[in-house]
């Protein structure tokens, strides 16, 4: 088998290697790797096991309009009910706000997904987030499974962020975000309140 590699190719892939060989020089091994990457995207995915048909949990979570189970949420006003590209601006306790739009919504599948598209990295240090809830029956088949899966980008886009901005903060912030408002809705449906 013959390879042929154009001028172009193997002049790129030198002066690509030059290029590397000349920071390592000038600036040590760590610059050619801190230069070569910044922040990775993350993913979070969490779920809890419900006392109640998948009808029920999606009855009580799958109008995009309503996030009051969500325990941070004191408030949320949005446009176009559950139609792709609705909005909806979550007022949080303190009074910081988050802006989010629906990509995605099926009901008869019981799942939707959603973007923040504002949000003061303050808040929820993350950048690029998005994420889907999606009801499904148990395994056992005598309740639900409730699951909120979301990706994102840490809040500060460049290499070295503060601690509050970093991969683990970011994971952090989601995780207990999620783990609150699934325990919240868990709560709320089984008690029927």
């Amino acid at each position: 088998m013959r390879v042929t590699i154009g001028r172009r190719t193997a002049l790129a892939a030198v002066l690509t290697a030059a290029g590397a060989v000349a920071l390592t020089a000038a600036f040590g091994p760590a610059s050619t790797s801190a230069w070569a990457h910044g922040p990775t995207r993350q993913k979070v995915r969490e779920s809890i096991e419900i006392n109640a048909a998948p009808a029920k949990v999606w009855a009580a979570m799958g109008n995009f309009q309503d996030m009051s189970w969500l325990p941070p949420v004191t408030k949320t006003e949005g446009e176009k009910g559950n139609e792709i590209g609705a909005t909806r601006k979550l007022t949080l306790t303190g009074g910081a706000t988050v802006d989010e739009e629906l990509y995605k919504f099926d009901a008869a599948a019981m799942t939707y997904s959603y973007r923040i598209t504002n949000v003061d990295v303050k808040v929820l240090p993350v950048t690029n987030y998005s994420s889907t809830l999606t009801v499904t029956p148990s395994a056992d088949g005598k309740g639900s499974t409730l699951e909120w899966a979301g990706a994102f980008y840490r809040g500060f886009p460049n290499n070295e962020p503060p601690p509050e901005l970093s991969d683990e903060a970011a994971v952090k912030a989601v995780k207990g975000l999620y783990q609150a408002g699934l325990e919240s809705l868990k709560k709320k449906i089984e008690s029927g309140s």
